[in-house]
């Protein structure tokens, strides 16, 4: 009676093992393959007979083997089970990924336990590992991940330019004097906006304006380097911020924005638009004693290109 209790009972546990959503293989010390269940075969299109006995390594040679075999030798030595998330490693079997709702991950993300089994007298002989298909979980989290760096983005930038927006450009020039406080490195304030820009809007209407601001802005990111800082400061008036750039430097760069800008047309709906903008420059001294300061410096420079007949760069 006891035997075929325990022949139920061995046969109930092996059914469960083969039907459980969960991958369950057994290794002995030396990683050759005991025990394959349902979900293993299903996932790897090995039956359990056919990779009984083989060496993990050969049947699967793009498993990282140094990172498993340091894992398995620590569960062993030390009797205790190990865990690893699919933060850490995305998978440790390379299955295609195979529900449809889930569709858009190439392949399935896995968290991985890896326990020891002992012989009776309390002797760590086989390794099990349980593979949990987590690919669910992790497509939405990386997807909400991605949604939150977007948002990130969209509150940082300028919705019409994809400059950055009026805010984080300033934190950034508050960011820059301070720099300069500490360092005392060359930088250079730019602001800029577009000459007679309210009779643009007058006689080509908004729609084509925006179109007009929108060029100011790609000319602007097209000149720039990568270290530069451009924002759209409000209405059709612009910053640069220039790092580690003193005024002749900066009257290069701007030069070069100006005359690219006066040199285009800007193809509206509304008909061919010619513009020009007025910049000012302003390097850092020490005598601002805060980066409004600076900007005012910059502001006023641009104020004297307004007056001595637009279209032109003067440095402040």
């Amino acid at each position: 009676m006891g035997f075929k209790q325990n022949a139920n009972e061995f046969h109930w546990l092996m059914d469960m093992l083969e039907s459980v959503e969960v991958g369950l293989v057994v290794l002995d010390l030396d990683f050759h393959i005991q025990a394959w269940n349902g979900f293993m075969e299903h996932h790897s299109g090995i039956t359990a007979s056919q990779i009984q006995g083989q060496l993990l390594f050969d049947v699967f040679p793009d498993i990282p083997k140094a990172w498993l075999t340091r894992k398995v030798d620590a569960v062993a030595m030390l009797n205790i089970r190990a865990f690893t998330s699919w933060e850490q490693r995305p998978y440790l079997f390379k299955f295609r990924n195979t529900r449809p709702i889930t569709g858009t991950e190439a392949y399935m993300f896995q968290n991985l336990t890896i326990s020891p089994i002992t012989n009776p007298s309390g002797e760590v002989e086989k390794i099990c590992l349980l593979i949990y298909d987590v690919t669910e979980f992790a497509s939405s989290k990386r997807a909400l991940e991605r949604a939150n760096e977007q948002l990130a983005r969209l509150s940082m930038t300028d919705r019409l330019t994809g400059l950055l927006n009026r805010g984080t450009w300033e934190n950034l020039v508050d960011a820059e004097f301070e720099r300069f406080r500490r360092y005392g490195q060359a930088t250079s304030l730019v602001m800029f906006d577009i000459d007679h820009f309210k009779s643009v809007n007058d006689n080509y209407g908004h729609l084509a304006g925006d179109e007009v601001i929108r060029h100011a802005a790609q000319i602007t990111r097209n000149n720039v380097r990568q270290s530069d800082s451009a924002g759209r400061y409000g209405g059709e008036e612009f910053g640069i911020i220039l790092p580690e750039t003193d005024t002749e430097s900066a009257r290069v760069i701007c030069e070069r924005i100006r005359d690219a800008i006066e040199n285009s047309v800007v193809n509206t709906t509304a008909g061919d638009i010619q513009y020009t903008i007025s910049m000012g420059i302003a390097q850092l001294t020490d005598s601002p004693e805060n980066y409004m300061q600076w900007m005012q410096k910059a502001d006023e420079a641009l104020y004297k290109a307004k007056q001595g007949g637009r279209n032109r760069v003067i440095v402040g």
